[in-house]
């Protein structure tokens, strides 16, 4: 890429649709909406990066403290697939560590759709409008065109004797892939009543 090309001249600022605009040309309270906008975002950036360093610094902690506590002590904590949570002494605070899945559908999931049309269609006098609404809302694909794994995994849960229905559980199991993991860290502090509740580290809660 040719650097110059792109090279503001002295005296000039680029407008928001590319054009060259001498500096006398602009508005003083356009340079100073200009000037606060760019000193916002510019502490903002280094606020995310200050978060980002947090949350690797904690979970390597994290992972530290639980290596060791189980090497050295045979305490065990967390539960399923990586989740963890300590507790302060005083049980005032707790810190949480999330391990999430990424999952999606391989191409088994249309025949797993099939299995269920057909079983819901075999029924004899037809199967509840209900169900039928169910299904179909199960698998409606979202704006990147994907299914949502939960809505169809909902249907798992349906109790129906129905060994047609029981295979077309047992492929939409097997559809599912793993195709990656993230980590969440939360905190939590204890109220009056008992209760944990998440400090928010989001800034438009604060």
């Amino acid at each position: 890429m040719n650097n110059q090309t792109n090279a503001i001249p002295a005296g000039y600022r680029r407008n928001a649709i590319g054009d060259l605009v001498a500096e006398e040309r602009i508005k003083p309270v356009d340079k100073l909406r200009d000037e606060v906008v760019g000193n916002v975002v510019t502490k903002a950036k280094a606020l995310r990066q200050a978060m980002l360093d947090f949350k690797l610094a904690t979970m390597g902690e994290i992972s530290d403290f639980v290596e060791l506590s189980a090497s050295e002590y045979g305490a065990k904590y967390g539960g399923k697939k990586g989740n963890v949570a300590l507790t302060s002494f005083d049980g005032q605070y707790q810190v949480r560590r999330a391990v999430g899945e990424h999952r999606v559908f391989d191409e088994r999931i249309q025949t797993a759709k099939a299995l269920i049309d057909e079983c819901i269609h075999s029924w004899s006098g037809g199967a509840d409008t209900r169900l039928m609404a169910m299904v179909e809302h199960a698998f409606r694909v979202d704006q990147q065109g994907r299914i949502n794994v939960n809505q169809v995994l909902s249907l798992r849960q349906l109790d129906i004797d129905d060994d047609n229905w029981k295979q077309a559980m047992d492929a939409i199991a097997d559809a599912i892939q793993i195709t990656g993991t993230s980590e969440y860290l939360r905190l939590y502090e204890r109220q009056p009543n008992g209760k944990y509740v998440q400090i928010s580290m989001d800034i438009s809660s604060l």
